[in-house]
């Protein structure tokens, strides 16, 4: 069967380990719209961080869509237009930014063109040896403006998609549990990194807004290739017709996956594509 809906997540899946997609990669994946494949991209990123690789691969001339939040939300590029939009209600986030206070993370929340956080200055994470600047991360990489509120959870009076926290990777392994132990059976809470975890709306998750969305349009899963390379991907690569680890990918999402193509800095999707799709050559 034809292959009419490519699936990507974004940071270690589509783009390279700079942060781009590569030129080989983008022509691959321009053709395939030329062919009549719908792009979608689908990430843990709030939409806004999705926008520029969109308007990239000219998603916003061919009916491409943007799965944001780890599926809390869907876009239409073309028109704006939101298809499908899940949050968690206000008092469970603020429950969650209350119970954030007993641990050394870093909590983020979004609304309207700002990223809201309790200390611009107070940035950092040790990763990998190293200082991280993990609010300048997030913000420039979703292109967020960036504000400060010392009580976050007296301040979200407003249903949130996403709650996202940042911690150092061993520590979040330590506490993660107890993060999320007053909310495991009324959120969905994950790593989206080894320094990010995050909570959203019970039962969501990629593969969900894939289907509601999707469904109704007439695709079916035998016509969809999923590619990841996280532990959120699995839904999404679990559901399409095909789906795809990348060689950079955790073991556990090559675990499921249908196959594992090459890593994201060795076009991994256009080497995939090449081999499905018709028409499609490097």
């Amino acid at each position: 069967m034809d292959i009419k809906v490519i699936i990507m997540d974004i940071d270690g899946t589509l783009t390279n380990s700079k942060k781009i997609i590569t030129d080989k990669t983008k022509k691959v994946l321009k053709k395939a719209q030329e062919l009549g494949t719908v792009l979608i991209l689908a990430s843990g990123r709030p939409t806004s961080g999705l926008m520029d690789f969109a308007e990239e691969l000219e998603m916003d001339k061919n009916h491409g869509l943007l799965v944001s939040f780890n599926g809390a939300k869907v876009v239409d590029c073309e028109n704006g237009k939101v298809l499908f939009d899940e949050t968690m209600s206000i008092e469970q986030g603020q429950a969650v930014l209350e119970h954030m206070k007993k641990f050394e993370v870093k909590p983020m929340i979004d609304k309207g063109e700002y990223m809201y956080v309790n200390d611009v200055f107070k940035n950092e994470i040790q990763y990998k040896g190293k200082p991280f600047n993990i609010i300048k991360y997030e913000a420039r990489n979703n292109k967020f403006k960036l504000c400060e509120k010392d009580d976050l959870a007296l301040f979200a009076d407003y249903p949130l998609n996403k709650i996202l926290t940042a911690g150092e990777p061993e520590y979040l392994k330590e506490h993660y549990k107890e993060m999320m132990e007053p909310f495991k059976e009324t959120l969905n809470c994950m790593f989206t990194a080894d320094f990010y975890f995050e909570f959203t709306a019970k039962g969501i998750d990629k593969a969900k807004a894939l289907d509601t969305v999707l469904m109704p349009m007439g695709y079916k899963k035998e016509e969809m290739i999923a590619f990841g390379d996280g532990h959120n991907d699995i839904s999404m690569v679990k559901y399409a017709g095909i789906g795809v680890a990348m060689d950079n990918a955790v073991q556990e999402l090559k675990d499921e996956a249908d196959e594992v193509t090459l890593s994201n800095d060795e076009d991994g999707i256009a080497h995939t594509l090449s081999k499905y799709m018709k028409g499609i050559q490097l």
